[in-house]
């Protein structure tokens, strides 16, 4: 947001740095999270973009590592598309060896042994944490329900916490992956739904001087119209942002309906952008419903003949798709 908006509007931080922002069902989630990653098994948190399941991580290594009870290793790995189990397992390596430099085994038998040992000695469960999931390899994921079987059987306790998109639920629901989504323990985080205008009223508050009145920049009927058409932490940020903006360009004192809907998205729940915060891109759609990605772009532009594009939402809506 412009420096001129914020003194404007005397707003004192923009709105994506306001904080961490709990509803008591996300409270009653940490708690179910944390014993599950305590009892030794695979984990999965799931949520569209933007519903906050990177801070929400953030947060689970930080009270892990402060209770001392478990500890705590973070796949960096970027792209995820190409990370493998090799890549995983050497993050666990990193972060749990003593030694300043750290020697993988290249040989498959001998690295598992190694790291089997390697969390024996360390006398405490281990969490190995991994965001943006959703993209990982279904191959990848198998052997990860395996190495947890692995070091199970050495003695230890290792979690592995997974976390991405609604697709990564629904892949780990699907009949190929039986041997793990049964084992699995998934989370959804559903962002704010049911609490959008307590999250909107709270975001004013801590971003703005102690004494402002909400009304006096924000008008309720506004809150009230970004409460019912936006579902995250991410889409009320950006659209608050535009929404001041937008009112100090017009020389407004205070953000109206009007501003609200002018800044408000006409596609934000169209097929194309509701299936992306899901998890789901073109060629990921391609791939599962075993079509080519030019039919799925002209699925998503309405140009698709009626009799196919309706075969392939029966298809989605049978796979689990948000449509």
């Amino acid at each position: 947001m412009l420096i001129e908006v914020m003194e404007h509007y005397s707003l004192v931080r923009e709105f994506r740095r306001a904080g961490y922002y709990e509803t008591v069902h996300q409270q009653q989630l940490f708690k179910e999270i944390k014993a599950a990653i305590a009892s030794g098994r695979l984990v999965a948190l799931t949520g569209v973009v933007g519903c906050g399941k990177t801070v929400t991580l953030r947060r689970l290594q930080a009270a892990l590592i402060k209770e001392g009870k478990i500890l705590v290793s973070k796949s960096l790995s970027v792209d995820k598309n190409r990370a493998t189990l090799t890549t995983l397992i050497s993050a666990l390596f990193y972060d749990l060896s003593a030694d300043k430099t750290v020697k993988i085994p290249s040989q498959g038998e001998k690295r598992e042994r190694e790291l089997r040992e390697l969390i024996r000695k360390g006398k405490k469960p281990v969490a190995l944490f991994v965001d943006e999931a959703h993209d990982l390899h279904s191959k990848t994921l198998t052997g990860l329900k395996r190495l947890i079987e692995v070091v199970e059987d050495g003695g230890g306790i290792l979690s592995v916490v997974l976390a991405g998109h609604p697709k990564l639920k629904n892949d780990l629901r699907r009949p190929t992956m039986e041997e793990i989504g049964y084992r699995a323990a998934v989370f959804s985080l559903d962002g704010l739904i049911g609490s959008q205008r307590e999250y909107i009223e709270w975001l004013v508050k801590v971003c703005t001087p102690e004494k402002t009145q909400l009304q006096d920049i924000l008008l309720p009927e506004a809150i009230d119209l970004l409460a019912s058409r936006l579902r995250t932490p991410l889409q009320i940020e950006q659209h608050l942002s535009l929404a001041f903006e937008e009112a100090y360009q017009m020389g407004e004192k205070t953000v109206s309906v009007d501003i609200i809907e002018s800044v408000l998205s006409k596609q934000i729940d169209d097929l194309e952008p509701t299936l992306t915060r899901h998890g789901y891109n073109v060629k990921s759609l391609a791939e599962q419903f075993n079509t080519k990605p030019a039919e799925i772009r002209s699925l998503f532009g309405g140009q698709l003949d009626a009799v196919r594009a309706q075969e392939l939402r029966e298809q989605m809506l049978a796979a689990g798709l948000p449509i």
